[in-house]
């Protein structure tokens, strides 16, 4: 079962995606497009060409899980991203159809990294 966590890094394939797309070739366009292993554990976003559509692809620990959700009516956002990264709070945000660009964060505290 897949639980959206910080912990876990998410990556959005950038490109219009055929849903028609299982595992093997989900999994062949993180290695051939992305440059990531699929096996690694992180969880990889696709969205088809008329947004209406989303697949998730995780590697847990045994097997391939893909996660696929449908609408029936409206589309997903396609977000605008700097990289090809997406917090788990994005991604949460994008299923539920919350409109990313509306959407603003208070300050928090980030301790500053040691090099």
């Amino acid at each position: 079962m897949l639980a959206l966590s910080s912990s876990t890094r998410y990556f959005m394939y950038r490109e219009p995606t055929d849903m028609r797309f299982g595992i093997n070739s989900l999994a062949g366009l993180v290695r051939s497009k992305l440059g990531f292993d699929p096996m690694n554990g992180d969880v990889f976003v696709f969205l088809g060409k008329r947004s209406n559509q989303i697949r998730l692809l995780h590697w847990d620990r045994d097997g391939f899980a893909m996660y696929i959700k449908k609408l029936e009516r409206g589309t997903f956002e396609r977000p605008i991203l700097a990289g090809n990264s997406i917090t788990s709070g994005q991604l949460s945000l994008l299923l539920q159809g919350v409109r990313l660009g509306s959407v603003s964060y208070r300050k928090r505290y980030t301790p500053l990294k040691r090099v």
